[in-house]
């Protein structure tokens, strides 16, 4: 069966969601969805729907094939088939089809998800040799990110006489340059999806048995951590995870989540699924909780794994987790080797034309430091460091930073308490900036200020005091509880 019309329709309304000001051009598309014809069968004239996929490098430069039939320099595409289940798998069929490039080789971009970052309304020509007169195609565009490693691409030789990767300011679609160049797509492969690794410090994991609809969901009929996808409405990883929980198993309320890990998994799709992995720590009975989604949640012992359905990757997470942080204690030494993983987060520190400091209230209701002032901060994902405290300042407060002014002021490392994981704090100084301070993300921080740093709020993180002291004194190190 071809994709629904329900789906297709709900891709176009959360794609006029994104942007409003194309309802109008795209009204003779919504037309065609209700007027009850199949809108992906090529037989429906005067217009049906195309996809296309938009891969995108590390380096931002984008995939265009040489299409044999028509000339053209454009991206790998064409005509939904009655196997593809949705347009997304149209997309990628056609590419891998094309270019050689298998789904595991992509996942998703954060910015758009598996929502088409271009409606494209195409005049196709007409086509006397297979009976086709002029008609148009809604073309609906995805964006890939190629995974680092993957395969060279492989033409198909029947349609396809060469390929090339164009820079963003170079793509041959004009409305695809410039929905690409407003993104902020990077290219690099991001997580999309978070789950929690939920442990009792007693040694026990609680884990979730999903429910068995094969096709439907991810592993089905299998044991695995809580968690899924990142939608829209998003504002970072941890809210995905927050909301999911939610919706899956309300009064599961977690309220120390850390960042633990990122795997990668497969999807129903095929698609390389990043997944940042989180851990926390909750002594609840599972039987109490209103579980929404799946069959059960039961608490098991690193012993009892071998005997369940479940992933290889999260025994080993288990497993992991279980020799850096055993029950009652320190955290174990790996057998040969004397690593123990750090939380690293980036800061960054401001400083306006009076030599005042900006610091951030945060959320009365944030697991760490509730209303505490501490610099613009946040945790590395699967980036550097520079790159972390870029995409921090803008998703928080709105300020646009040329990773080239990002100078490192300062270090501290750190724990909380003994036997606790250890923290690096990286302190950058930036004198160069755009914007001015705004509160992007409410839930977290309530407020900006400017300070004295000879006069500090009370309220204060205490290692953000000692990074600031040791910044203004020009030292580049500190260390905190060891």
């Amino acid at each position: 069966m071809p994709p629904a019309r329900t789906h297709i329709h709900d891709l176009v309304q959360t794609y006029l969601e994104r942007h409003p000001g194309e309802r109008a051009q795209l009204a003779s598309l919504l037309d065609l969805l209700d007027a009850g014809r199949e809108p992906t069968n090529r037989a429906t004239l005067p217009a049906h729907v195309t996809c296309s996929a938009i891969v995108i490098r590390p380096d931002r430069t984008v995939l265009h094939i040489h299409h044999k039939a028509t000339g053209l320099v454009i991206c790998p595409g064409g005509h939904v088939e009655d196997r593809d289940q949705t347009l997304l798998a149209t997309a990628l069929r056609e590419v891998h089809e094309e270019a050689g490039i298998p789904p595991d080789a992509l996942c998703l971009t954060p910015q758009t998800l598996a929502v088409p970052i271009d409606i494209d309304i195409n005049d196709i020509e007409p086509n006397p040799a297979k009976g086709e007169g002029a008609h148009q195609h809604y073309d609906f565009r995805f964006a890939f990110c190629l995974l680092p490693g993957a395969a060279d691409v492989a033409l198909q030789a029947e349609e396809v006489t060469g390929a090339e990767w164009r820079p963003l300011d170079r793509v041959a679609s004009p409305s695809l340059r410039a929905k690409l160049l407003a993104s902020g797509v990077t290219g690099e492969a991001e997580p999309v999806n978070a789950s929690v690794l939920i442990h009792d410090g007693a040694g026990r994991y609680l884990l979730h048995l999903r429910d068995n609809y094969p096709g439907r969901i991810w592993a089905p009929g299998e044991w695995s951590l809580s968690g899924g996808g990142r939608e829209g409405q998003d504002a970072s990883l941890t809210d995905t995870l927050l909301r999911e929980l939610a919706e899956e198993a309300p009064g599961l309320t977690l309220t120390d989540l850390r960042p633990f890990a990122v795997e990668q998994a497969i999807g129903v799709d095929g698609l390389c699924v990043p997944v940042q992995i989180y851990t926390a720590r909750w002594t609840g009975d599972p039987d109490a909780v209103d579980l929404r989604e799946g069959v059960m949640l039961r608490w098991f012992t690193p012993d009892m794994l071998h005997r369940l359905l479940l992933r290889p990757s999260t025994i080993e997470l288990v497993h992991r987790h279980t020799s850096e942080h055993p029950a009652g204690g320190r955290p174990a030494k790996v057998p040969g080797s004397q690593a123990v993983r750090n939380v690293v987060g980036v800061h960054l520190y401001l400083e306006d034309d009076q030599g005042r400091v900006l610091l951030g209230l945060r959320h009365p209701d944030s697991a760490y430091a509730p209303d505490t002032w501490h610099l613009l901060a946040g945790h590395c994902e699967q980036e550097s460091a520079v790159t972390c405290l870029v995409r921090e300042a803008m998703e928080e407060a709105g300020l646009v930073i040329d990773p080239a002014d990002a100078q490192f002021a300062h270090a501290v490392h750190l724990v909380d308490a003994p036997g606790a994981q250890p923290r690096l704090g990286l302190f950058f100084r930036v004198r160069s900036w755009k914007g001015t301070p705004e509160l992007r993300e409410p839930g977290k921080c309530t407020a900006w200020k400017w300070c004295d740093p000879d006069d500090l709020p009370e309220q204060l993180v205490p290692y953000t005091r000692a990074a600031i002291a040791g910044i203004r004194a020009g030292r580049t190190y500190t260390e905190l509880g060891w």
